[in-house]
């Protein structure tokens, strides 16, 4: 299945063929499969849409490529006989879903655009930028932030650099033709900056070199709305710093800018953006960005961005719980934990000092210009711990992997190779301690946690690179966790039977299948064009526990749980809270600011906020009764023409850096 692609270990055809007619355990209901085909299977040069087995193939055998070429380059002997054994092992794993790659891997990993371009930060979830060098660096974390935003990359960032650089009203400049690549839709952002940064000429942006609307973006990913979105994100910032000239940059501009960015490229159909605003607790200007009344101007973007503060430990939450109440920010991040210590049952070390954010889930604490990858084990369904051990080898193995590529930024490598900061992240929590029990949980974390550093060491020494400054996490997750019937992170479910509802394009080929199959399909009410929505019946499982059942202060315990015996890195939790919980938030953040390294928290509201919510609880009786009217969907191959070849090939698919449980927005 090489197909062209710049793929040097291949694994046996004979291998791969016995999982050629195997039926892959999706979850959910036939969920697990459509998020497959929409989301992650690519069309492959004879316009036929990837199967389950050969994606994994795709992905193991980029997977070792990357190995191969590292120990290549670097002149460290290759054993051709332990990489076909440990791929094997990978696969096989991979396919039955004990582990599986970032949906960014699942995308890109042994694709044209990593194996040939080696555009290595594809493979990455997210990232973290400072504005804190501002005065020196200008434009450079907002131009970095935009482009690994177009790469479905999830970014943080602070506001750190407010005050540090006076805005300088801008001279005449001449024309300056925006080149139609993600590096020219930067580089326009980074000369308009720098105009009103150190005083330079104001270009006059000719677009037309920018392809049309509806056209394939090729590199860039989907399909192209024309110049309309940069024309507008060129406006905003104008208009933003427009209005500062002969004053320092404001907290509210920063915010502003980045925010811009994000709706630029949710705007110019990539996919959606994820970003996280840091502050500090006491910044009472960060703290009202997401009042509109306080601030109009940024009710067209404040979505944009989760916000979240940096507080000591030892803070007054008064303040904080009070606006907490009201939409559940902003979260709270406590560096402090996340520089002094890995596991919160640990010693302190202070072996993460430089930290200063996180990605925009808060399951990565991240220094400047850090990239991280975090790759999913689901313990519920391993068949042993033995078998989970083993999972997890497999899991840091591709983790690992990925952090042999280095990036177009040598600021980030410069993070990136030193740190090696990885996030194997365990998810389907509730369904573990459901199967079995909380204390076999504690035993896999604590066992677990000890076999992650043993093999980072082997295989440090193996790749000859620094062993991974923090290698655990627990993620929200997204649709990778729907492929596998899981339960998001550590979180709970919202009831054990709701419908999961999805969007899908009108057109899409997928479609017809599902309807074919029973599966309800209606105009999405959200009046989006072209954009009807399916609903899938699920069950959560039996003796899972659920958010009717599971207290604010339970849902802070299992986090702090996670947090004391597996996340090295830190547990993104987003707590629910009821009516008569939200009096106690202050007091529930003094007792976990010694537990925790991150927090947001959600009002719990019942019926939901708007029509076709993506999950809707349901009663057993009528689960059973909508079960019962759909069969098993068959969707067969897909055939395309050339031009949507190429539209494909060349996408990067959906944002992996977000899901709904930590999208505060």
């Amino acid at each position: 299945m090489n197909s062209g692609c710049g793929r040097s270990f291949e694994l046996s055809q004979g291998f791969v063929q016995k999982f050629a007619d195997v039926q892959p355990d999706f979850g959910f209901n036939g969920l697990g499969e459509l998020v497959l085909r929409r989301t992650y299977s690519r069309v492959t040069e004879t316009g036929v849409r990837e199967r389950w087995f050969e994606t994994c193939q795709r992905v193991v055998e980029g997977t070792f490529s990357m190995q191969q070429a590292w120990m290549a380059q670097q002149r460290l002997p290759w054993d051709a006989g332990r990489a076909r054994l440990d791929a094997e092992d990978m696969y096989r794993r991979m396919f039955e879903m004990k582990f599986l790659p970032p949906g960014r891997g699942l995308w890109a990993m042994g694709s044209t655009l990593t194996a040939d371009r080696g555009c290595f930060a594809a493979l990455h979830n997210c990232s973290f930028v400072s504005t804190r060098n501002i005065a020196q660096y200008g434009a450079s974390p907002f131009a970095m932030a935009m482009s690994q935003s177009m790469l479905g990359i999830g970014v943080g960032f602070d506001v750190t650099g407010a005050g540090d650089i006076l805005i300088k009203a801008p001279g005449p400049g001449a024309v300056h033709l925006v080149a139609d690549s993600r590096e020219g839709w930067v580089h326009s952002l980074e000369v308009l900056l720098e105009a009103f940064f150190h005083g330079a000429t104001m270009p006059q942006f000719d677009y037309s070199g920018v392809r049309p609307a509806g056209t394939v973006i090729r590199g860039f990913g989907g399909s192209s709305q024309g110049p309309d979105p940069l024309k507008q994100l060129h406006r905003d910032v104008t208009v933003t710093l427009g209005a500062l000239i002969g004053r320092p940059i404001t907290t509210t501009a920063i915010v502003d800018i980045f925010n811009q960015i994000g709706c630029c490229i949710v705007s110019g159909s990539v996919r959606r953006s994820a970003e996280i605003a840091v502050g500090d607790y006491d910044d009472v200007e960060f703290l009202d960005l997401k009042d509109n009344t306080k601030n109009p101007h940024r009710a067209a973007f404040s979505w944009a961005s989760n916000n979240s503060v940096k507080s000591p430990i030892g803070a007054d939450y008064e303040g904080i719980a009070e606006r907490m109440r009201l939409n559940g920010e902003p979260g709270i991040i406590w560096l402090e934990n996340a520089r002094e210590f890995g596991r919160m049952r640990d010693a302190a070390n202070a072996l993460d000092y430089r930290v200063c954010g996180c990605n925009p889930c808060a399951e990565q604490t991240l220094e400047d210009c850090e990239l991280c990858c975090l790759v999913e084990v689901f313990p519920a369904r391993a068949d042993d711990y033995d078998d989970f051990e083993r999972t997890l080898e497999c899991a840091l193995l591709y983790a690992k992997t990925v952090t042999l590529g280095a990036t177009e930024w040598p600021e980030v490598n410069e993070v990136l190779l030193r740190n090696r900061r990885v996030g194997l992240s365990l998810t389907g929590i509730a369904q573990f301690v459901a199967a079995r029990d909380i204390e076999s949980l504690r035993q896999w974390c604590e066992e677990g946690y000890r076999v992650v550093r043993s093999t980072d060491a082997k295989l440090s020494e193996r790749f000859a690179v620094p062993r991974s400054i923090k290698l655990t996490s627990v993620k929200p997750s997204g649709t990778v966790s729907l492929l596998a019937g899981a339960t998001p992170g550590v979180h709970f479910p919202d009831s054990r039977f709701y419908l999961r509802r999805v969007r899908m394009a009108k057109d899409s080929d997928l479609l017809a299948p599902l309807e074919t199959a029973g599966y309800p399909i209606e105009d999405c009410a959200m009046g989006t064009r072209n954009t009807v929505v399916v609903s899938f019946p699920i069950d959560a499982g039996e003796g899972v526990k659920t958010l009717e059942d599971a207290t604010m202060w339970e849902q802070l315990a299992m986090a702090a749980f996670m947090q004391r015996y597996w996340a090295d890195n830190a547990v993104s939790v987003t707590v629910t809270f009821s009516t008569t919980e939200s009096a106690h938030i202050a007091t529930a953040l003094n007792f976990y600011q010694y537990q925790l390294k991150a927090v947001s928290f959600l009002p719990r509201l019942e019926g939901g906020v708007y029509k076709q919510m993506p999950y809707e609880k349901m009663s057993e009786a009528e689960f059973r009764e909508l079960s019962a009217e759909i069969t098993a969907v068959v969707f067969g191959k897909r055939s395309t023409t050339p031009h949507q070849v190429a539209a494909e090939e060349e996408d990067f698919g959906e944002q992996f850096c977000s899901s709904e449980i930590c999208m505060r927005l």
